[in-house]
């Protein structure tokens, strides 16, 4: 598919442990919670998301982690394409990444960090009262998707042409996943 409808999936990789502090960031993994709550969203986007055409992420250990679980419950291999840009990477840096996807790919998974993935979704979707909206402003935490799509070509999405149409959180599907610390 290269026109049409194109759909943009931000993961924001789960909670990541603290017990080392030698640790550089880069190197932190998840903790029990963090894993727990990547195979249950895993297992939401087996159940409502189909197929990703085209998956990039952050190298980093906790996303690395994060997508191992995903994959778990997802049933599908992802075959994320890493990319060490996306490691505290701005919403503009996110943005030039998702401008370069494929074009014939209609779904793309994007997975990293905040405060960018939130700052790239707050970017590609208008300002409005609409719920999902309203809860993407209020907090992006931890293992968190939102699912944005829009009319045309990766490489011409802009600012404010998003359509925000899924936002879901771990403690959605599980209460005693939230509420979360970061």
């Amino acid at each position: 598919m290269t026109a049409g409808t194109k759909t943009l999936t931000l993961l924001r990789h789960a909670k990541s442990g603290w017990d080392d502090p030698a640790l550089r960031d880069y190197d932190r993994g998840l903790n029990a919670k963090g894993k727990r709550a990547a195979a249950l969203i895993g297992g939401h986007l087996r159940n409502a998301a189909g197929a990703f055409d085209h998956v990039v992420a952050s190298p980093a250990v906790r996303v690395v982690e994060t997508l191992e679980q995903v994959e778990s419950s997802y049933g599908r291999t992802l075959a994320p394409h890493f990319d060490r840009r996306i490691y505290l990477a701005s919403a503009v840096t996110l943005l030039d990444i998702v401008h370069e996807a494929p074009a014939e790919a209609a779904h793309l998974l994007l997975v990293g960090h905040n405060p960018g993935l939130e700052d790239l979704a707050m970017l590609l979707v208008p300002d409005s009262d609409e719920p999902l909206r309203v809860a993407l402003e209020a907090k992006y935490p931890t293992a968190t998707i939102a699912e944005i799509s829009f009319a045309g070509e990766w490489a011409t999405l802009a600012g404010g042409s998003g359509r925000l149409t899924r936002f879901v959180r771990p403690r959605d599907l599980d209460p005693t996943l939230g509420p979360d610390e970061d």
